[in-house]
C-alpha cells in the first residue's frame, strides 16, 4: 500500500447494516480502478489550533479551493475541517478517496483482512472479517471487477468535536460475480457491469499526530 494513500482510509459501516449488507452489497463488487493520484498525506497538526495562533486567527473565516461541484451547504463543514488542519485540501482528499474507494473493495472480494485493516476503523473490520467467513463457510467466491469511477463528489462534512468527517459519493461501474464450490455463477454476470452510487463516510481525529483517515461508514445512494 503506498504511504500516500494512507491518510484516506477508512470506513465502517452503520452498525445494522454490515453483515449481510457487505455480503450481498460489497460482496458483489470488485477490482481495480484507474490509476489515482498517489497521495492525501498531509503533514497534519498536533493540535486543532497550531501553536502561536491566537483564538482570532484560528476562527478566522479560511479561504480554500473547492471542487466546482461542492454544494453550497458543503461548504461551511469543509472550512471548518480547513480551519483544524491548514493542510487539508478538498481536491487532494478526492483523490486519494477514490484511491482507497478501490482498494477497500478489491481486499474485500479477495478476502484481505489484513490489508482491510490499514484502511478502515476496528469496528468495520470486524464487519468485513465476519462476511468474508461467512463467503468462505458457503464455499463462495467474488470474481468482481471495478471498472471506473465515473465521479468522485464530497457530499458532507463536519467537525464533531476533534473529529472530521467527510461523505464522499462515488458513481462507478463494476462487474459482480459470484460462484458456488462448483464455480457456477450464483449471482451476477461476467459479461456485463452494473452502475453503482456508493456513500462512504472518512474520519480522522484532527488533533492527532496520525494523518490516517479511516472508512467508517459506507451507505447507497439513488
Amino acid at each position: 500500500m503506498q504511504s500516500g494513500w494512507v491518510e484516506i482510509f477508512f470506513l465502517a459501516m452503520l452498525a445494522g447494516f454490515i453483515g449481510l449488507r457487505l455480503y450481498h452489497v460489497l460482496g458483489r463488487r470488485t477490482g481495480h480502478e484507474k490509476p489515482v493520484a498517489d497521495p492525501y498525506r498531509p503533514a497534519g497538526p498536533d493540535a486543532l489550533r497550531p501553536a502561536g495562533r491566537s483564538r482570532s486567527e484560528a476562527e478566522s473565516p479560511i479561504a480554500i479551493d473547492l471542487p466546482a461541484d461542492i454544494a453550497p451547504d458543503v461548504r461551511p463543514g469543509l472550512e471548518l475541517i480547513a480551519r483544524a488542519d491548514r493542510n487539508f485540501s478538498p481536491e487532494r482528499f478526492v483523490a486519494g478517496a477514490q484511491g482507497a474507494y478501490a482498494m477497500v473493495l478489491e481486499s474485500f472480494w479477495k478476502g484481505d483482512a489484513e490489508q482491510l485493516a490499514d484502511l478502515v476503523s476496528d469496528e468495520m473490520l470486524d464487519n468485513f472479517r465476519a462476511a468474508i467467513a461467512a463467503r468462505k463457510a458457503e464455499g463462495e467466491r467474488v470474481e468482481n471487477r471495478l471498472l471506473q469511477v465515473d465521479r468522485a463528489q464530497i457530499v458532507g462534512a463536519h467537525m464533531n468535536g476533534a473529529m472530521a468527517e467527510v461523505t464522499v459519493r462515488f458513481d462507478a461501474e463494476i462487474v459482480t460475480v459470484t460462484r458456488d464450490a462448483e464455480g457456477r455463477v450464483i449471482a451476477g454476470d461476467p459479461a456485463k457491469s452494473v452502475e453503482t452510487h456508493d456513500l462512504w463516510t472518512f474520519s480522522r481525529h484532527t488533533a492527532s499526530a496520525d494523518p490516517a483517515w479511516l472508512l467508517v461508514a459506507t451507505d447507497e445512494d439513488e
